[in-house]
């Protein structure tokens, strides 16, 4: 379930560090319809978590907002 957008792939990582630093199983991925191969990194990234994991997820995220 998709929890956050990151702005590009360090921020997807970056967020996704943070989730699993706090238990959560997090994943990021580029997003299908802004995706192209020249943009790669730069491109804005999905942050997933399994759906019983979204409430915490969300509530981490806010905490470092």
């Amino acid at each position: 379930m998709q929890v956050a957008t990151a702005s590009n792939e360090p921020e997807g990582a970056a967020l996704c560090g943070l989730l699993e630093s706090r238990g959560i199983r997090a994943m990021y991925r580029s997003s299908g319809e802004t995706f192209s191969a020249r943009m790669g990194a730069s491109a804005p990234q999905q942050i997933l978590v399994r759906a019983e994991d979204a409430d915490a997820a969300r509530s981490a995220l806010a905490e470092q907002a």
